[in-house]
């Protein structure tokens, strides 16, 4: 699933889940409300809801090689892609996959990382908080044949059962507020028993004045919120629960933009 885009996105009505889009919107019905906000915006409602409806057919276009997307979408599909492919140059390297470890997909989306990890050799487990998601990442294994290396299931981040060897979780620390980004982290942690793969949108002034710039020109369509996310941070979480950095990418293009930590268990 994909980082953050920019006011272009915005302007072209693409409809961002974890851009810019939306949060506008969101300002102007709380400033409606009488008094303070009584009622807290539940993020991981609205993100299933998002994904399992307009979100899903946005998406499932952009992760599709042979999709009908235009420009913006485009370059958020290269600028994905960009980062699985870093992802999985880490894997070759160490050849985990190959050896038939076994990884688990955290918010897999269509399983853009899953199927190409089963295809290397790897046990791949992968869950998205979306049926709709879930149901055509499952179509895609069978049609690649890799039914019985890559499974899938509905579910949030907090009930991922079962231990693995290598955890991933892709472009989805965007939907979670910073206060709950250490939390998130531990949770994925306790299921990793080598190797925690992450990836979030940094918070730097550049990216701040982007995301900024973009509230000012809301979309019609209904979105998720965007939370940026410091790098100390979130190192800072991983540390604390028990993982130390081994290395870092980063993937920017005009209108997507993520950064990808490899965290290793403490020995």
């Amino acid at each position: 699933m994909l980082a953050l885009t920019t006011i272009a996105a915005t302007a072209l009505n693409v409809g961002y889940p974890r851009g810019l889009v939306g949060v506008q919107q969101q300002k102007l019905a709380a400033a409606r409300c009488s008094g303070p906000r009584a009622v807290a915006v539940d993020d991981k409602a609205e993100v299933e809801e998002y994904f399992n409806n307009e979100g899903f057919n946005r998406w499932s276009r952009i992760y599709s090689d042979d999709g009908e997307v235009n420009t913006v979408q485009l370059d958020i599909r290269e600028g994905h892609a960009q980062t699985v492919d870093k992802v999985l140059g880490w894997v070759d390297a160490d050849g985990s996959a190959k050896r038939g470890e076994t990884f688990a997909d955290a918010g897999c989306g269509v399983g853009s990382l899953s199927l190409p990890l089963a295809q290397r050799g790897a046990k791949v487990t992968a869950s998205d908080i979306s049926a709709a998601m879930v149901e055509e990442a499952a179509k895609r294994a069978t049609k690649a044949g890799l039914s019985d290396r890559a499974s899938f299931s509905t579910s949030d981040l907090e009930n991922i059962e079962g231990k693995y060897d290598t955890v991933t979780c892709i472009d989805v620390m965007i939907h979670y507020p910073q206060d709950k980004m250490a939390q998130m982290v531990q949770g994925l942690a306790q299921k990793a028993d080598k190797r925690l793969i992450i990836s979030f949108a940094p918070d730097t002034w550049y990216y701040r004045a982007l995301k900024s710039f973009g509230e000012l020109f809301p979309g019609p369509s209904k979105t998720t919120r965007a939370y940026l996310h410091s790098e100390e941070a979130v190192v800072d979480a991983l540390n604390a629960a028990g993982f130390e950095l081994a290395r870092t990418e980063m993937t920017g293009t005009k209108f997507y933009f993520s950064r990808l930590l490899e965290a290793k268990k403490r020995a």
